[in-house]
């Protein structure tokens, strides 16, 4: 069913730009805003937790604190 929305010209210009560097059509872009904003699409941490939910409490813990290391920057890596 066609949907006409009145977007200002601003906005409108950042979807554009948004769309075109994402290499997708405008409409395509904003379909994926509204499934985004509605719950429809899955982001990275839904994902992850659907998928560990096999996992026990204390591997669950035990993952976690495997992977802390990998929230720390060491600056003198990057210099």
């Amino acid at each position: 069913m066609p949907l006409s929305l009145r977007i200002p010209f601003e906005k409108d210009e950042m979807i554009k730009k948004a769309a075109a560097k994402s290499k997708k059509t405008k409409t395509t872009f904003i379909l994926e805003a509204v499934d985004e904003k509605m719950g429809l699409v899955k982001d990275r941490e839904q994902i992850v937790r659907e998928l560990s939910g096999w996992l026990s409490h204390k591997e669950a813990e035990e993952l976690r604190k495997a992977v802390e290391i990998f929230d720390k920057v060491e600056e003198k890596d990057w210099d």
